[in-house]
């Protein structure tokens, strides 16, 4: 494998890792209002503002957030370029069509019956016949 694929695949296994977490997906989500001090973004959790940076942090490292510092206070604004790489990477396992699963069964049901019906009248050649019981 190639480096530039490499490091296309770990940048994608960060972002995949930052959104499996239920509380930085929360905090993506607050993000998509507005920029948000750190302080703001800890707010609505019941954790410290250790654990919310440390999250923030996971974010920033995937290419989720940005982080920057004005005046004394620390913001953060989401990066949708990172979500927009793996959207496109997903999109590539949308090329198949839904199932329709009442069509398949009719299909199936369709196929077992002419499939009977043609086992029924020719036998393959060296098949052995089952008496049906009657």
């Amino acid at each position: 494998m190639n480096a530039r694929i490499d490091a296309h695949g770990a940048q994608l296994d960060q972002v995949f890792a930052a959104l499996a977490d239920p509380t930085r997906r929360a905090i993506l989500t607050m993000l998509l209002e507005d920029d948000m001090a750190v302080t703001d973004v800890a707010e609505p959790f019941e954790m410290s503002l250790a654990a919310i940076s440390k999250h923030l942090t996971i974010l920033a490292a995937a290419g989720l957030i940005a982080q920057e510092k004005r005046g004394r206070v620390k913001w953060c604004k989401l990066d949708p370029d990172a979500l927009r790489a793996a959207s496109v990477w997903m999109q590539g396992f949308g090329q198949f069509e839904p199932v329709n699963l009442d069509a398949f069964e009719r299909f199936l049901a369709a196929e077992l019956d002419d499939g009977s019906a043609t086992a029924d009248a020719a036998p393959s050649p060296g098949a052995e016949q089952i008496p049906d019981g009657h």
